[in-house]
């Protein structure tokens, strides 16, 4: 998703007033300049052609271009979108290489058909996943030979990954070479985008539910125990959560660019001062330093130089801690391995635990998203089946934010809207935009992928559709789809079991019958923070091995099928991880299950009631019983939603 911004003050509007906030919506969701993607080509030869001047000048042979920002980002800000620029693909996810005769972009499944869409013939697609395909590392290396330079911003890469490239290229005869200035941006030079500087809000702890404080003891209790000198905290959900704050530097994630070190006397937070309106000084009080941005390399040089200098015997073989994720930059101005130990972050750690007032959260703020999305859904059937109205897939996209705005403690999106139909619902990430979309088919499948910002919460659900007669396959696929969605919710497992364990959950009725689809079954959910929140996931990937599923996690649930071309399935209920009784615990261990928060219906339409077990009719009874008891009073002065959510959650 390269998506819109969250709403430049926005934030600070909603907490004034809900006029003003909604004046700011209302003012931000005229412009049609919000839409960015473009699924044309970009013709990339100029762009190219001076980024290899760049790198003849500074002895570069083959220069790396990765999708992350210096905090790796998963979701970036417009002026860091250095990989979209040069290569002209804007998915969230891909690599790109550049020597001086040829260039490659990599991605995963999730982006095939609009990369496809999207480079020009200056590119060469490595499609992630497919055998025989090299990765982005082993392209890279077959293009190393005897005093071959590969350059990469620094900044942009983490440490890891640095030293396992660096240990390829060296094999082969190369060099592996920080450049400090990043070559992408002096190609793009004044048109690259500018740094946001948002202001800040606090997130209070009637949402939050622990205060900035108890926190960074938590924290502190952690260095103690790893005997550290401190934490380099880099990644900014992680700093958002650690001290309550929330930003809106990136689109649609509510953080703001910063840093943030905390030793076991100090605290301090690396972000302009402009950013900071009095009320979050009130709030950081003199519990935490507030420096510039731009003085954490220079700041954590010599923090560690002094550190190590003055260190006793005893301590001298403390090290300070990064997270796994943390820059080799970063990682450089430490004192490199010598000096770092590099860790998966324990505030990423203790943010995907979700507190009880948190988790309450969830909870409400589910409730009046699953109510928007009832009212978008009967809105939409109304005016394409009774109206026979001509929409496209923006205008669909646009009538739900318009719905979900309405919402108590709403704040925006936590992405852009994924509104599709027919085969525009295969490409797993397509995003509409005025202009190059489809006019929404009654005949064909409709998926819609959305998700909003609380401030009690964030929410991400998948509902896909057909208002008329579906094909055979589509209801077979459809039906599949939602067993597994089902098999994954109700599933008991022992603690300690990852979602690499619980992946074949989801996928199972799919396998049997020969099919499958190339994206995750789940990823963590924040609170008022980033829709996707590592650690956790639910999928193939190796790190969903590393770290099991505990009580407080929220994750999502979402299998899927697509079929190029012709259509595509996806059914998301965001679910909670929390301690379930069973009649024997074998090994003295607790079992765990999941609480599903996510409250619309599933489509009548679609099912094969064939294909469903009687014990699964049961359950989607009880379910469809929920969502119309929790829901159904938003409509006590709306008919048409009302009659439409008796219809769906009728008993099967």
């Amino acid at each position: 998703m390269l998506p819109r911004s969250l709403p430049p003050l926005l934030l600070q509007a909603r907490l004034r007033s809900p006029a003003t906030a909604t004046a700011a919506l209302r003012a931000l969701h005229s412009s049609a300049a919000l839409r960015v993607l473009d699924m044309a080509k970009v013709d990339t030869t100029a762009r190219l052609a001076e980024l290899r001047r760049l790198m003849k000048e500074r002895n570069v042979d083959v220069y790396m271009v990765p999708s992350e920002d210096s905090h790796q980002s998963e979701y970036i800000a417009p002026c860091d979108a250095r990989r979209a620029y040069i290569s002209g693909f804007t998915g969230s996810a891909g690599y790109a290489v550049v020597t001086h005769d040829k260039a490659a972009l990599s991605t995963d499944g999730r982006y095939f058909n609009q990369a496809e869409k999207q480079l020009d013939a200056n590119w060469e697609l490595l499609k992630q996943g497919i055998q025989d395909v090299p990765t982005i590392q082993e392209w890279t290396a077959d293009h190393v030979e005897g005093g071959t330079v590969v350059g990469v911003d620094p900044s942009v890469v983490t440490a890891a990954d640095a030293r396992k490239l660096a240990d390829k290229i060296k094999k082969k005869g190369g060099e592996y070479r920080a450049v400090d200035e990043n070559l992408v941006d002096l190609v793009w030079g004044t048109n690259r985008p500018a740094r946001p500087s948002e202001k800040v809000i606090v997130q209070p702890l009637q949402y939050s539910g622990k205060s900035f404080d108890d926190k960074i003891d938590d924290l502190r209790k952690e260095l103690d125990k790893k005997k550290s000198l401190g934490f380099v905290v880099s990644m900014l959900d992680e700093i958002a959560w650690l001290f309550n704050l929330r930003g809106s530097d990136i689109p649609y994630n509510p953080v703001f660019f910063s840093y943030a070190v905390v030793t076991p006397t100090t605290a301090t937070l690396y972000v302009d001062d402009a950013k900071l309106p009095a009320e979050v000084k009130s709030h950081l009080s003199d519990k935490v330093k507030v420096r510039p941005y731009e003085a954490i390399f220079d700041d954590v040089t010599a923090l560690s130089k002094d550190a190590f200098e003055a260190s006793s015997e005893a301590d001298a073989k403390k090290k300070f801690l990064t997270s796994n994720r943390a820059s080799w930059a970063l990682n450089k101005a430490l004192g490199g391995e010598d000096k770092v130990e590099e860790t998966r972050s324990p505030v990423g750690d203790a943010k995907a635990v979700k507190n009880e007032v948190e988790l309450e959260g969830m909870r409400q703020c589910h409730i009046r998203d699953g109510a928007a999305l009832s009212e978008y859904f009967a809105w939409l059937e109304d005016q394409l089946i009774v109206k026979r109205a001509t929409l496209d897939e923006v205008d669909g996209a646009d009538k739900l934010e318009e719905i979900r705005k309405k919402h108590d403690k709403f704040m925006g999106l936590s992405f852009d809207t994924i509104s599709s139909t027919g085969p525009n619902a295969a490409v797993i990430h397509y995003k509409p935009e005025k202009g190059a979309c489809s006019i929404i088919d009654p005949k064909a499948i409709y998926l819609c992928d959305s998700g909003g910002q609380y401030h009690d919460g964030t929410t991400d659900t998948t509902r896909t559709l057909h208002f008329t007669e579906p094909t055979d396959m589509e209801k077979k696929a459809y039906t599949l789809v939602l067993k597994g969605n089902i098999a994954l919710e109700r599933v008991k497992f022992p603690k300690g079991t990852t979602g690499f364990a619980l992946d074949a959950m989801a996928r199972q009725f799919l396998w049997a019958e020969g099919l499958d689809y190339r994206h995750g079954t789940g990823h963590g959910v924040g609170s008022f923070l980033n829709v996707h929140e590592g650690p956790i996931g639910i999928g193939t990937r190796v790190q969903y091995s590393e770290v099991s599923l505990a009580v407080g996690n929220v994750i999502s649930d979402e299998p899927g099928y697509y079929e190029d071309g012709k259509f595509g399935i996806r059914i998301e209920n965001m679910v909670m991880v929390k301690e379930v009784e069973t009649n024997h615990k074998f090994g003295d261990k607790p079992y765990l299950g999941f609480e599903h928060v996510t409250l619309t219906p599933h489509c009548r339409n679609l099912v094969d009631m064939s294909l469903l077990t009687d014990d699964e009719k049961k359950f989607i009874n009880a379910y469809h019983r929920e969502v119309f008891d929790k829901t159904s009073s938003y409509f006590e002065n709306d008919t048409l939603t009302l009659e439409w959510l008796k219809r769906e959650t009728a008993a099967y």
